[in-house]
């Protein structure tokens, strides 16, 4: 013998369907704990990324940087270095006398700035391998001074 079912009504709420109000921040914890079991998803930003050069020059500041390194690989001590530069660093390489002729390219100024950088590094190790030579192993300094009537003397 089959069995029936007793009606519902549906306008009754069973607790199944018993839907009760919630608070907002009850929501708001269920949605922050739905987000934290979700992976994340980057957002696609629509604006490009600016560059730091782009970011400097945006503010009026100088900019100079190493973008590339190339070396020999049969003689690793020589190579080349690629700047780039934005136009406030050449106007301070100008202020702090670096010249160029007027028919030159504004990469001679910064040829120039860079072989000075060079130049200090090697003086600055020159400077501290002499400074730990033993006395007599450094190179003598003679003075000469001209005693007149061609004759000159050497200490």
């Amino acid at each position: 013998m089959a069995t029936r079912k007793p009606k519902v009504d549906a306008s009754e709420p069973t607790p199944r369907t018993a839907k009760r109000k919630l608070s907002d921040a009850t929501i708001d914890k269920m949605t922050d704990a739905m987000d934290a079991k979700k992976p994340a998803v980057k957002k696609s930003s629509t604006k490009a990324t600016r560059s730091a050069k782009d970011i400097a020059t945006e503010n009026d500041e100088p900019y100079v940087a190493i973008i590339g390194i190339e070396l020999d690989p049969e003689n690793v001590g020589n190579g080349a270095f690629e700047l780039d530069w934005n136009d406030k660093f050449i106007t301070q390489l100008v202020r702090a006398g670096y010249q160029s002729k007027p028919n030159e390219a504004e990469d001679v100024i910064i040829d120039r700035w860079f072989q000075t950088i060079c130049k200090n590094i090697a003086m600055e190790n020159y400077e501290q391998w002499e400074s730990n030579q033993p006395v007599d192993a450094r190179p003598r300094v003679i003075d000469r001074r001209n005693l007149g009537d061609g004759r000159s003397e050497a200490s």
